[in-house]
């Protein structure tokens, strides 16, 4: 049987090892995905327990998506833009290239009948799903990305490495609290925890009046998945605004992540319903 796992801490909430196994299973593969709660200092231990043990690949989130790229010995486009690495496979002589496919799942996961070309957004957030997502929105055409962060003097250092990678993109940052008229985006993205459940569930990072001057046209994207109506696309709705939340995002990175190690396709209706099904 082929070995998968996903590293991280803590992974009490992960729905992974369910969307992986129901891949597993469209394709035919006998393989099995498991959860390997990872603590920092035990970083370099599991990595080598993996390769010891004769894992196929791994999938890797917070606290080690930026730690991971020291046992790398080769990464794709994606990570190397991003900084960041989602998917690690193992090759036969235990070399490890490592990809990331959240940026490819934040893609797909837009409806083709939302245009974002020549568009402007509004991204909340600066961690590492943020880069994703503006990785994701220079992809989709985006000629402007607003930034909102609690803590601009830190962030810095992140829309100059931004502005590095995409020259033709306008970046701009503000205080997110400050957020008073949002008439000029296309598209709103929240990728701060803010909604998620057990974490702040009863919050939302936008409040209703300021949702409201949002056009007509524009579209409400939350990369949280459970709940999968997070407070933020809740009032969105009652707005009238289209919503993406991040359950399609969860699963294309991971359709992504084996296509990585199989070289095929898995189902994404298998998968996607063994997410709403466990959520």
């Amino acid at each position: 049987m082929e070995k998968f796992c996903l590293i991280g801490y803590p992974l009490g909430h992960s729905m992974s090892a369910h969307i992986h196994n129901a891949g597993f299973e469209s394709l035919g593969i006998n393989a099995n995905y498991e959860l390997l709660e990872t603590p920092p200092e035990k970083l370099v231990d599991t990595i080598k327990h993996l390769k010891r043990e004769g894992y196929r690949g791994f999938n890797v989130t917070i606290p080690h998506k930026v730690p991971i790229a020291l046992f790398v010995d080769e990464i794709d486009k994606y990570a190397d833009i991003t900084g960041a690495i989602n998917t690690v496979k193992i090759n036969p002589d235990k070399s490890l290239k490592g990809y990331n496919t959240d940026v490819i799942g934040f893609i797909e996961a837009i409806p083709t009948e939302i245009d974002l070309d020549g568009k402007t957004a509004a991204l909340l957030g600066t961690g590492g799903a943020s880069r994703a997502a503006a990785m994701g929105l220079a992809q989709k055409g985006v000629e402007n990305i607003d930034i909102y962060t609690r803590n601009i003097p830190n962030a810095l250092d992140y829309i100059a490495y931004l502005r590095k990678q995409f020259d033709k993109i306008t970046f701009n940052i503000y205080q997110i609290n400050r957020i008073t008229d949002l008439s000029k985006y296309d598209i709103l993205v929240n990728t701060t925890p803010i909604g998620m459940q057990g974490y702040s569930a009863d919050f939302t990072p936008i409040e209703k009046d300021v949702l409201s001057t949002l056009p007509k046209h524009a579209a409400v994207y939350d990369i949280i998945y459970n709940p999968r109506k997070t407070i933020l696309l809740k009032l969105s709705e009652e707005l009238g605004l289209k919503t993406i939340n991040g359950c399609d995002m969860l699963v294309y990175q991971a359709v992504a992540a084996q296509k990585i190690w199989f070289g095929q396709t898995p189902d994404f209706k298998s998968m996607k319903l063994a997410l709403l099904e466990n959520l």
